[in-house]
């Protein structure tokens, strides 16, 4: 009998925004608004490095990749969580759960490796601007990038499979709006602890390594900016790390309020919605916004379609003129 109850649960249900259904019309629009700008500000920004050669260096790479993982991650969470807003039993199977948790896993696994990557090109470019292409090769730039890629995958993975050691016969309502490696585990009837100790063992490891390459190339690069006699090269060196330095603060502060052990399952929540849906909003534009390069790619691309549209529309001119030849 305790193997068949065991066994019983194959699906959940996500409870996350139950506590408030008068506002469920209005949370709809409102992450419905953010999914679109998302979607698009992401991809377009893909698009965008994609289709400029002079984006294609280290630097944009990486920002394309990250755009990439952002995107991914949106479409993990918000169509579900959408959906549930007008879902009579708000259900998910244990299929979808494990799907939507790989893909979360492998966003943020991803997104750590790559803003340490991005914290690297940064320290290249301003310590030792010289050697910036021989320290900074594409072939290192496409070799990182399949790295992450790797590494985010193979983490994903295990965090993923070691749920089918799991059996679930308790409660199986998820006190969130997505389905999480914590709530899944207080939710089980086998003892998660060696699924924790993998959190460990695997997860810490990377926070480690990539915090530690963000935060040692952010000291090199303030010992060689306050050594600059210029205030126009402090100026300019500032300028190139805002944009990233801006967006690695963020999302690291959401990381470690994310990660931190919680009292009441409820405080989860408001920093999931940030970590997860607001941070993949704004990284486009804090990168956009305060950077040249793709400002003026934007404004080629808007030039090219104007262009485009003026010449579509000549050909039309002229077709008709024939027509009525």
């Amino acid at each position: 009998m305790a193997k068949e109850n065991h066994s019983s649960t194959t699906e959940f249900i996500l409870i996350g925004f139950t506590d408030h259904p008068v506002l469920k019309n209005l949370l709809f629009l409102v992450f419905f608004a953010i999914y679109l700008i998302t979607m698009m500000g992401n991809l377009g920004l893909v698009a965008l490095i994609f289709t400029h050669c002079r984006l294609y260096t280290p630097m944009y790479i990486f920002l394309g990749n990250l755009a990439l993982m952002d995107s991914c991650c949106s479409c993990a969470i918000t169509p579900k969580m959408l959906e549930n807003f007008f879902s009579e039993d708000r259900k998910i199977s244990f299929n979808e759960c494990m799907v939507q948790l790989y893909f979360l896993c492998l966003a943020e696994t991803a997104d750590c490796f790559l803003l340490a990557a991005m914290a690297y090109d940064r320290y290249v470019a301003i310590c030792s601007p010289l050697q910036y292409h021989t320290m900074m090769s594409k072939k290192l730039c496409i070799q990182m990038t399949i790295g992450t890629f790797i590494a985010s995958n193979l983490h994903s993975m295990i965090q993923a499979g070691l749920l089918l050691r799991l059996t679930f016969c308790r409660s199986n309502k998820i006190d969130h709006f997505f389905c999480d490696i914590l709530p899944l585990y207080r939710l089980s009837c086998t003892d998660p602890y060696i699924n924790e100790l993998m959190i460990y063992i695997f997860s810490m490891p990377i926070q480690i390594f990539t915090v530690a390459t963000v935060l040692i190339s952010y000291i090199c690069i303030l010992f060689t900016v306050f050594k600059m006699n210029s205030k126009e090269g402090r100026g300019k060196a500032f300028s190139t790390c805002a944009s990233h330095f801006l967006s690695v603060s963020i999302f690291y502060i959401c990381l470690l309020m994310y990660i931190r052990p919680p009292e009441e399952g409820e405080k989860d929540i408001p920093v999931a919605i940030f970590y997860t849906i607001v941070i993949p909003l704004l990284n486009p534009f804090i990168y956009s916004l305060r950077n040249k390069e793709v400002k003026n790619a934007e404004k080629n691309y808007e030039e090219s379609l104007s262009l485009m549209n003026f010449i579509l529309n000549g050909k039309h001119f002229n077709l008709l003129i024939w027509l009525h030849r």
